[in-house]
């Protein structure tokens, strides 16, 4: 497909991709807004909700909000960044529709799941990718600096696993390859810790207001930040 120049992409180089971004949530959003800064072209963007479509609007301005089916037609890249649990009814129902294409890299951003979820893409001749960002999203243009160093999950057959890992170097992040058996370990271990850090930073905060502290955050961020960081350099 021939796609002409996007205006919001600041060097549109040989090569590039034409992006769909299926689902403008706080991920699908900032991973399209970083693919479109370094020159690839996002044409064209699902947004269901008001927020959604608020949030393409600022992210990704200028970029049409369009069906699904339209998004994956246009896209030479799709990526998916819906819940866990919407992915294989989307998948299957694409691929009912007949809208997947051969050669057509496919993305999903779904922690637990590998590329085995993108099969009625790949039987179809899609390219399935599996990445997943180990960081929690805001949705805002903060997130695109967070991206920098932040380790993505990949999940590839070995043939096209080195597309995969260079599609998390150019979003500024930090491929790791996790193998597809792997992937609902992977995720558990990552949501067990997100979960553990909160709730006792809310456990300690709750008990710090109950002594009438009205502020317990700056009590507890240099005790918190240095409990974590001693415990994650065990491994170095």
């Amino acid at each position: 497909m021939t796609l002409g120049p996007d205006p919001f992409v600041p060097e549109q180089r040989a090569g590039r991709l034409g992006i769909g971004v299926v689902g403008a949530g706080r991920v699908g959003a900032v991973l399209g807004s970083a693919l479109r800064a370094v020159g690839h072209a996002v044409v064209g963007v699902s947004a269901v909700s008001e927020e959604s479509r608020e949030r393409a609007e600022l992210m990704l301005p200028g970029v049409p909000v369009l069906d699904v089916e339209e998004v994956v037609e246009r896209a030479e890249l799709v990526l998916l960044a819906v819940p866990e649990d919407e992915l294989p009814g989307l998948v299957n129902g694409l691929a009912g529709l007949g809208r997947w294409q051969a050669g057509q890299l496919v993305v999903h951003t779904a922690g637990p799941q590998g590329v085995a979820v993108l099969a009625p893409a790949a039987a179809a001749g899609a390219i399935p990718l599996a990445i997943h960002p180990a960081m929690t999203f805001t949705g805002t243009s903060m997130d695109l600096t967070r991206l920098t160093g932040a380790p993505f999950a990949v999940t590839a057959a070995s043939p096209v696993l080195p597309i995969a890992q260079a599609l998390v170097v150019e979003l500024g992040g930090e491929p790791v390859v996790v193998a597809e058996a792997d992937r609902p370990s992977y995720a558990e271990a990552v949501q067990r810790a997100t979960d553990a850090v909160a709730a006792a930073a809310s456990q300690a905060m709750d008990a710090l207001e109950s002594l009438g502290i009205a502020d317990p955050g700056p009590h507890l961020t240099p005790l918190l930040t240095t409990a974590l960081d001693r415990t994650l350099r065990r491994s170095q």
